[in-house]
């Protein structure tokens, strides 16, 4: 969701931004994710699970936005150059979809305010 979101409000405030998304083990994209977030309009189904070191350049970015506990103490150090940002959401899984719904957009408006940040 926290990828949905990054791409949705940085073309929304006219960013150039690399958004890329990992996890600490690979899993699979959640059929409730999928579907809380079209109900905002925005498509992930085109999204996958994938590791750190699946993605381009692992090792160069210049922010790493955590947004479970889990991640935030397994994520790796990185170059002092790297910013890391963490921010603690209730994992959804396994509950109903109103509780989807409350991190959907509680990620929403973290993700904006972090783009909006960046801008500035």
């Amino acid at each position: 969701m926290a990828e949905g979101w990054l791409r949705h409000w940085a073309r929304e405030l006219g960013l150039k931004v690399e958004v890329h998304s990992a996890g600490t083990e690979k899993t699979f994209l959640k059929p409730e994710a999928v579907q809380v977030m079209a109900e905002v309009g925005i498509e992930i189904q085109h999204q996958f699970s994938k590791t750190l070191l699946e993605l381009p350049d692992p090792w160069n970015f210049d922010l790493v936005w955590t947004v479970c506990d889990a991640a935030n103490k397994a994520c790796p150090s990185y170059p002092a150059k790297t910013r890391r940002r963490h921010t603690s959401f209730p994992d959804p899984s396994g509950k109903p979809l109103d509780a989807w719904r409350r991190v959907r957009d509680a990620i929403g408006e973290a993700a904006r305010a972090l783009l909006e940040e960046l801008k500035s």
